[in-house]
This record gives C-alpha cells, sequence and structure tokens, in this order.
C-alpha cells in the first residue's frame, strides 16, 4: 500500500510557505506572515498524519505499481480524491498502529482519511484552548460519538462495520461544538489506495497481479471507475470525474 501525500514540487511549496519569512524584509506584514506560516504547517501536518499509514511490502516480485492522475472538473483543485482497488483477494488485517485524525485550527487533518476495515483511528485535540466533540451520523462507524474533550486529549474509535453493495464506504465526521467542520474516513477492504496530490496524481504500490476495478471517490463528485490489469511493473491509468 502506498498514500501518495504530495509529490517532491509540493513538499518544496511547503518549505517555501513555512519558512520564507527568514528572508523577508523587516517591514513586511507580520500577520501576513502568521498566516502563510499556519497555512504551510497545516498542510505538511496532513501529509504526515496520511503518511503515518505506512506502506505494505507483500514481497511479491511479480507485484506492480497502479500510477496515474484524476482530472476532476466542478472543484478548485483534484485533491483529496481516494482511490482505491475496490477487491483484492484475501483477508487484510488492521495495522497495529492506530491512524491519526487530528484537529487544529478547527479543521480535521487530514480532510480525507483511507483506512483498511478494521483499523483504529485516534481522534486528538491539538487546540491551545477549544473544546471539540467528533460524531458521526453514518451506519459505517456506527454512529459514534467521542463526547466533548478538551485540548491536549485523545479519543478513539475502531471501524469495524462494512458497507453492503457497490457502494464506497465512507464515514462523514463531524464535530457538534464546530459545524463548520467536517473530514471522511474511508474504510476499504484492502490496503491498495492512495490519496490524490494536489495536482490529481497518484500511486498505489505492491497490488498483487491481476485484473480489478480501480475506483476513485471525491465528497462532491460522482464516483468513478475504470478496469485495470496489473502486472509487474508501472500500469498508467487517468481517470475523470465531475459532479
Amino acid at each position: 500500500m502506498w498514500i501518495s501525500c504530495g509529490t517532491n514540487r509540493d513538499k518544496r511549496w511547503i518549505m517555501r510557505q513555512s519558512f520564507s519569512t527568514s528572508a523577508s524584509s523587516p517591514r513586511r506584514n507580520t500577520g501576513a506572515m502568521a498566516t502563510g506560516f499556519r497555512s504551510g504547517i497545516r498542510w505538511a501536518l496532513a501529509l504526515a498524519l496520511v503518511s503515518s499509514l505506512v506502506g505494505i511490502d507483500t514481497g511479491d516480485a511479480s507485484a506492480g505499481e497502479i500510477a496515474g492522475k484524476v482530472k476532476a472538473t466542478g472543484v478548485r483543485k483534484p485533491d483529496n480524491i481516494v482511490v482505491y482497488v475496490r477487491s483484492v483477494p484475501g483477508n487484510f488485517a488492521p495495522p497495529a498502529e492506530p491512524a491519526l485524525m487530528d484537529q487544529k485550527d478547527f479543521v480535521f487533518i487530514p480532510h480525507v482519511l483511507p483506512i483498511v476495515k478494521g483499523t483504529k483511528v485516534r481522534f486528538l485535540n491539538s487546540e491551545p484552548k477549544a473544546q471539540h466533540n467528533v460524531f458521526s451520523p453514518d451506519q459505517v462507524a456506527d454512529k459514534m460519538n467521542l463526547g466533548t474533550y478538551p485540548p491536549g486529549d485523545v479519543r478513539e474509535h475502531v471501524f469495524d462495520k462494512s458497507c453492503t453493495g457497490a457502494k464506497t464506504c465512507v464515514a462523514a465526521l463531524l464535530c457538534n461544538v464546530h459545524p463548520e467542520m467536517s473530514a471522511y474516513v474511508v474504510v476499504l477492504q484492502n490496503p491498495h489506495f492512495a490519496v490524490t496530490d494536489r495536482s490529481g496524481a497518484f500511486e498505489i504500490r505492491n497490488v498483487p497481479p491481476g485484473t480489478y476495478e480501480l475506483v476513485a471517490w471525491h465528497e462532491k463528485l460522482k464516483e468513478a471507475s475504470t478496469t485495470v490489469t496489473v502486472g509487474a511493473g508501472t500500469t498508467q491509468v487517468d481517470l475523470k470525474m465531475s459532479r
């Protein structure tokens, strides 16, 4: 499994946004500098948290990689799109380490978190002062309500429910205290998935050879899918999404 959390260009952008203030003129507006710094740090933290889902090495020399781009119309940027292999033969245990969903500056980080069914997710509250209350109205999340908890505290939930049918299994996350906050946990059958970067690019590594349905999901767009045959090496696939 590989989570595509940003190209090298994205990472260089983060570094420039976060640390360019050191070379700025002393007369530069400090409020704008602080806003840019926080924005860069928030994006860097999102990448780090999604990357906490460690890639799985199957050890199979015949395993391949699916790579490509998603072209999305109807949204400003083609990021935060979950691309996944819908069904892979076998049983897949969740990772031993919990996945992380932070709350900072009244934003869920990351905004979209794909996981294998059975994964424990830790919900951090990294606000300096504000309380949060994470809940989900969706059955796949067992209609969880983690209660209101203070800064620095952590709550956990295991996503062990399944969805029926071919639809993508999604749990919307909300905050009872701050209704403007939202995020999504996508619960999947296997670890062969990725999240697109800001250009829409993705990579899914260590996919067993075979023919599969490749699916793209975005909160505001129609689900897109295509058939892909994977062998050793890289299989290039592009998808299109729209409202």
